[in-house]
């Protein structure tokens, strides 16, 4: 399973519960590129899987977002996989800026 693009999916959807999506990030000329990332492969995602991905928010500072990922298999118990990223904030040419205060608010 490509389980990296589940923790994106994750990731998509906790930011938009904190009332905020990527397009409007970067309509305001912020980007999170992922600079670190890793993740324990645990069991294997079968075919026709319904997978439920729980994401948390593990640290926000004044330029850098972290998350947390579990993946798991809807209606058993124990993770299929786990994972973690890190986020720098950085503007539309790549260069590092710090994250707005509103959106540390939010994510904080």
């Amino acid at each position: 399973a490509e389980y990296f693009a589940w923790f994106e999916v994750g990731r998509t959807d906790l930011l938009r519960q904190c009332g905020m999506t990527y397009r409007d990030l970067e309509r305001d000329g912020l980007h999170l590129p992922v600079i670190e990332a890793s993740a324990r492969y645990l069991k294997p995602a079968l075919y026709d899987d319904v997978l439920e991905v729980h994401t948390e928010i593990t640290a926000v500072s004044g330029a850098r977002v972290g998350f947390s990922y579990e993946v798991r298999r809807g209606g058993t118990e124990g993770p299929l996989a786990t994972g973690v990223t890190e986020h720098a904030a950085v503007d539309a040419r790549g260069r590092p800026r710090r994250l707005p205060e509103t959106l540390r608010r939010s994510l904080g």
